[in-house]
């Protein structure tokens, strides 16, 4: 259903697909509508006019009622946990990659509504881009039914990840923490984090890290300062194992040569 509009045969399938009927449709066309496409249809010098038809204010709308709503659950189910414990296993709920996987398993990126650029750049499929529309998709059912509407979306699209969701694993895939440890595991400081680069207006900001160690560094970018950390930890942590596991002899680590990404 790659169409760069969309009718009511279009939004009622995207409605069951949901499992939420809108009252008022235009809010859920909206949050499948991408900026290419606003752009497209408004053209040069419209700049408030494609605000007001794409879908990035929805997303900030509805990181907000995920983050509500995942905290809620995770605070009602694990009452015993730490709060160190419960930000881990929230911050892996409401990560890119997840919403992504949600986004892709109702198939999300068939309804968006995107510019000819972006579809021939496949941006049907781009990570960011499923997970803000997977953002935006819950700031439309909240602004149309309200927060017990959003909650039961979210608990339906995220059913999997909820219930599977636990301290040891949200642990292990925090990366930084991670990173910290196999530096300190050969005898090195603990990395440093510095922001280079910060790009974006303020409602919309990437920010660039770079994290810093004794014989390397390298980028990583997010929409927040500790996603852009995150990142720049993982990419290193990955690049560091591999050239482990390449040179069984390997030097030191404050001896090899530094490692940049592109």
């Amino acid at each position: 259903m790659k169409k760069t509009t969309q009718n009511h045969e279009d939004i009622g399938a995207l409605e069951k697909v949901l499992g939420y009927e809108f009252t008022d449709r235009a809010l859920l066309e909206r949050a499948m509508t991408h900026r290419s496409w606003a752009h497209e249809e408004t053209g040069p010098g419209e700049e408030e006019q494609a605000r007001r038809l794409h879908n990035e204010s929805f997303e900030f709308v509805g990181d907000s009622v995920l983050g509500l709503i995942v905290a809620d659950y995770l605070f009602s189910e694990h009452e015993n946990l730490t709060e160190g414990e419960l930000s881990r296993m929230k911050h892996r709920l409401v990560s890119t990659a997840t919403l992504c996987k949600a986004a892709k398993r109702i198939d999300l990126g068939s309804y968006l509504r995107v510019g000819h650029g972006e579809e021939k750049s496949g941006g049907r499929r781009k990570q960011a881009l499923l997970a803000d529309a997977f953002e935006a998709v819950i700031a439309a059912i909240y602004l149309d039914g309200g927060i017990e509407a959003a909650r039961g979306f979210v608990q339906r699209a995220l059913g999997a990840e909820l219930q599977e969701s636990d301290p040891e694993a949200a642990a292990a895939a925090d990366h930084k923490t991670a990173f910290q440890e196999f530096l300190q595991a050969t005898g090195c400081a603990a990395p440093n984090y510095v922001v280079i680069e910060t790009q974006g207006p303020p409602h919309r900001r990437t920010f660039h890290v770079e994290a810093c160690w004794n014989g390397g560094r390298i980028r990583g970018c997010g929409r927040s300062i500790k996603a852009a950390e995150i990142e720049a930890a993982r990419e290193a942590l990955a690049q560091l194992r591999s050239s482990c596991s390449q040179t069984s002899d390997a030097a030191p680590l404050q001896s090899q040569p530094k490692v940049e990404s592109a």
